[in-house]
């Protein structure tokens, strides 16, 4: 990571995905975002900052609901929740009522995002991704697809 942690994934699609978010989606597009929290299949709590995750009153950590990465960005006050998406698991409509729901005292405006690793796999999802999310796909690293409203990235405000 950019702060120099070194985190071992267990092998497999999933993480590979993971591992271009960090390095590929959050400098592109996290405005400095530091990663907060990254489950791993075998390490759920592969890595995670839990001063910095309370001090912006996100939910209980041991909840069952959390996203695949957590990264905030001070400069904006941005805190993506980001799915990674392998074999299930957008950021439905279902998901992301849930994570609004828990993520309501939370400080900082939210920014959802459902990640793949190739259009291919984005296709099989797409009627799945909710409204006012974001939808970044890892073999085009320099393009987002933003689901509705009025702005590209970015909190949105109802």
């Amino acid at each position: 990571m950019p702060t120099g942690v070194q985190l071992g994934f267990s092998v497999g699609k999933h993480n590979e995905l993971q591992k271009a978010i960090i390095e590929n989606f959050l400098p592109r597009y996290g405005y400095g975002a530091k990663v907060l929290y990254v489950g791993d299949a075998a390490d759920k709590y592969l890595h995670l900052d839990k001063k910095t995750l309370k001090d912006l009153q996100f939910f209980n950590i041991a909840h069952e609901e959390l996203p695949d990465i957590i990264a905030y960005s001070a400069e904006k006050n941005w805190l993506y929740l980001i799915e990674a998406v392998h074999s299930s698991g957008a950021i439905n409509e279902i998901r992301l009522l849930q994570l609004q729901a828990l993520t309501k005292n939370c400080i900082a405006e939210i920014i959802y995002v459902t990640a793949f690793l190739d259009r291919i796999t984005f296709r099989k999802y797409v009627a799945e991704v909710a409204w006012e999310t974001e939808v970044w796909i890892a073999d085009n690293p320099d393009h987002l697809i933003h689901f509705n409203g009025d702005k590209f990235l970015g909190p949105y405000r109802k």
